[in-house]
């Protein structure tokens, strides 16, 4: 996840308690949030009875991020996401329904206007025109002008008009996002539950593609452009960041969420592979490393390895960051620690945390210490599943060295 930009959960599934209130129509909606420049993001989603309850998939892409925290009360819907402390406050209407998505912040919220129409299954346009062009493939991508310039690599499967994809970047990737080519245009859009993103851009040829716009949330905006190149890639990612010069081992020591204090010091962890997540509730692509993670530990914690989770939330209140990072824990049941660094992720304030640390580039970071204590690899960034190759590249090349650490003595 990159500091300048919350970086790239594409289907969510809401359960709502309807009690005695109306239910929502079943079937295709379309839902767009309206930024502050008046372009709308949007999502589709459908709803669909389960149970005597009623469910919601929003989609974008293959992802399901399920959400139960949802009640009504005559003809007002409440729907709380499980992370990334955010919500819906809506009114029920004769067009559907309409209100705000509100994000809370460490200091204050953001409240973005959102509304929905059902019977929508189209996303960006009821009726496109015909694609001239077709985007398939890998693009070199550059976001931003001057100083701020920073390279990405954009990937996008087009069938028909339909596009799919993300863009990479050197600390995570946009997630999945989905849309079409229209004309000469590229639209593409996602909502995770925390983050809403808009791409548009024109598309010169099947090889250049110009004039493109970034809307993320209610105010950010950049602009960007790409270039087709199958040879389009990212520095390493063991390459970003390390440890100063005369450290060779990580020392902390934090208090997890019974408030137990936890260190790699502790003889738990002494003749164990210990892998570090520098991790973070509010951060997307924290929550892709974390599902695999788990899946990870469960086939690896038998064999000699820990891994111990570090949470840097936007707040110091205590009580604020468990009530998130124990969403975190519950939503993906994470059986390793999880600790409260007490530390924001502000770049300056993450780095004193840990002193060893030359610096921390971006979340999430995920430290490799071996089974003498010393640290072999530092990894940054996550390219999660949207990413296809580039995501299971990651797996076998992270399992084969802990294997290898494993068959040290």
């Amino acid at each position: 996840m990159i500091y300048k930009k919350i970086l790239p959960i594409a289907v969510i599934i809401f359960t709502i308690s309807t009690g005695f209130a109306q239910k929502l129509t079943t079937g295709a909606w379309r839902g767009a949030l309206t930024t502050s420049s008046a372009e709308q993001i949007p999502f589709n989603f459908e709803v669909t009875d389960n149970g005597g309850k009623q469910q919601i998939d929003i989609i974008n892409g293959s992802e399901h991020f399920k959400v139960t925290d949802i009640t009504t009360k005559g003809d007002s819907v409440f729907i709380k996401m499980p992370l990334f402390d955010s919500e819906f406050k809506l009114k029920r209407n004769a067009n559907g329904l309409a209100g705000s998505w509100i994000k809370h912040g460490a200091t204050s919220d953001v409240s973005t206007p959102f509304k929905a129409t059902p019977g929508t299954k189209w996303r960006f346009f009821e009726k496109p025109a015909k694609p001239q062009f077709n985007i398939d493939g890998r693009w070199s991508a550059v976001f931003g002008e001057g100083d701020g310039k920073e390279s990405t690599v954009g990937e996008f499967k087009q069938n028909g008009q339909t596009v799919t994809g993300t863009f990479l970047t050197t600390t995570g990737d946009y997630r999945f996002l989905e849309g079409l080519v229209a004309g000469d245009s590229l639209y593409l859009s996602c909502f995770d539950g925390g983050h809403a993103y808009l791409f548009k851009a024109k598309i010169n040829d099947d090889k250049t593609i110009t004039n493109g716009k970034f809307f993320s949330g209610l105010t950010g905006t950049d602009v960007w452009t790409a270039v087709k190149d199958p040879d389009a890639k990212l520095p390493d990612a063991y390459s970003l960041t390390a440890l100063k010069p005369g450290y060779k081992k990580l020392d902390f020591s934090f208090t997890d969420l019974q408030g137990n204090k936890v260190s790699p010091s502790d003889d738990k962890y002494k003749g164990k592979v210990v892998i570090v997540q520098i991790l973070g509730s509010w951060c997307p692509n924290c929550m892709d490393e974390t599902a695999y993670m788990v899946d990870y530990y469960k086939k690896y914690q038998s064999k000699g390895v820990e891994v111990i989770g570090l949470a840097y939330e936007r707040t110091k209140d205590r009580a604020r960051s468990e009530r998130t990072v124990k969403q975190l824990q519950q939503r993906f049941n994470i059986p390793y620690p999880l600790l409260i660094t007490g530390y924001t992720p502000a770049k300056d304030e993450t780095a004193q945390s840990l002193p060893a640390l030359a610096k921390v580039v971006g979340f999430p970071t995920t430290i490799i210490i071996d089974k003498k204590g010393d640290v072999r690899k530092i990894h940054t960034g996550f390219s999660g599943p949207a990413t296809g190759e580039h995501y299971t590249e990651f797996i076998s090349e992270f399992e084969k060295l802990t294997d290898d650490l494993l068959a040290e003595k």
